[in-house]
């Protein structure tokens, strides 16, 4: 346990560090704004695109190398578990530069995919296009996006939950914004400020 709190600390300083070293980048909102389809490489080889028959998306962007991203991988299989056979399923797009993190290799994200049993896809962005249309900045950084008139909206953006190293504890901003989504109503909470490492994107 403290290991865990070692890693989130650092995390948390680097993080404060990068931030101050980026602080004129714009954090963009995205919510109720519409992100467009995508096709994108799966650790298993086939493409992937988002589905008319979904009723949602959970989109978390993550990476292999992250510190704070690496405490996440069972709870993403929990949520995607649970809400993908309610027509909510769970998307991983990696977004980072594999220029500068080496660690970010397609083969090195399957060798990940497979040691942490992921049960979703697990996508390269390689041309970082994707985590640029959802302004996805950290990782993790979770969105969930609905289905509205043949389009995709962002109806909630932010962390997963609020205790990386302990996930007992943990209060999921994430699935409470999709529980309320499948009865009919509009996240209480759809914004939440992202944690992790930095995506830096190149011009």
């Amino acid at each position: 346990m403290k290991k865990l709190h070692y890693i989130v600390a650092c995390c948390f300083i680097l993080g404060t560090l990068l931030s101050f070293r980026g602080a004129k980048e714009k954090i963009v909102s995205m919510l109720g704004k519409t992100v467009p389809d995508f096709g994108l490489p799966n650790v298993d080889g086939q493409m992937c695109s988002l589905s008319s028959n979904a009723k949602g998306y959970i989109v978390v962007f993550t990476c292999n190398h992250c510190p704070f991203a690496k405490l996440y991988p069972k709870r993403l299989n929990d949520l995607n578990s649970k809400y993908a056979p309610l027509g909510v399923p769970l998307v991983a797009i990696n977004s980072m530069d594999t220029i500068v993190y080496e660690d970010e290799r397609f083969d090195l994200m399957q060798a990940k995919a497979k040691e942490w049993e992921f049960t979703f896809p697990y996508l390269q962005d390689a041309a970082q296009t994707v985590g640029k249309s959802f302004a996805a900045n950290h990782t993790p950084h979770a969105f969930v996006i609905w289905r509205a008139n043949n389009a995709w909206v962002v109806e909630y953006a932010g962390a997963i939950d609020d205790n990386g190293d302990e996930p007992e504890k943990a209060n999921s901003f994430l699935a409470k914004a999709v529980d309320e989504l499948l009865t009919g109503k509009k996240p209480s909470m759809p914004e939440t400020s992202s944690f992790g490492c930095r995506i830096f994107y190149r011009k």
